[in-house]
């Protein structure tokens, strides 16, 4: 469960990260809830999903990895504000096991309908919360122009 930005990581492509950047935060494997995982765990494991190498990982689970796209949808005549549309893909084994997409308002990074999994939506937080981060220089440079 994603907490905050792993400033500490040292991945070759930390954009490439299915989440944008790297993440610390607690364990939520049944057995190891609330359980801190070291550095080198958070390295190899947890951010990159696919970590069939990690004791800690179920036998038994609905998916492998999380992977996620965003993008900005202006505000329109049915819509009062800006929307950032979230699609997200949860894989196992390599194949789509579940698919959605989710809705943040673009101002308050609130989401209008959660995912039922607190692992997906705060994964999906995480993620919005980066995406808004990289578009706010893009935006000033687009204002200046």
């Amino acid at each position: 469960m994603p907490i905050e930005k792993l400033e500490s990581g040292s991945w070759l492509h930390v954009g490439r990260l299915p989440l944008g950047c790297g993440w610390s935060g607690d364990c939520t494997a049944p057995g190891h809830e609330g359980e801190t995982p070291s550095q080198e765990e958070l390295q190899e494991f947890c951010n990159l999903g696919y970590a069939e190498h990690c004791g800690r990982l179920p036998q038994e689970r609905a998916w492998d990895s999380v992977r996620f796209s965003a993008r900005t949808v202006a505000a329109g005549n049915n819509i009062a504000a800006d929307r950032i549309q979230v699609r997200y893909v949860c894989e196992r084994k390599h194949l789509p096991a579940e698919h959605g997409v989710l809705e943040f308002d673009a101002g308050a990074a609130r989401c209008f309908d959660p995912h039922r999994d607190n692992r997906v939506q705060r994964m999906a937080e995480c993620y919005v919360a980066l995406y808004v981060e990289k578009r706010k220089p893009q935006e000033l440079t687009q204002a200046a122009s």
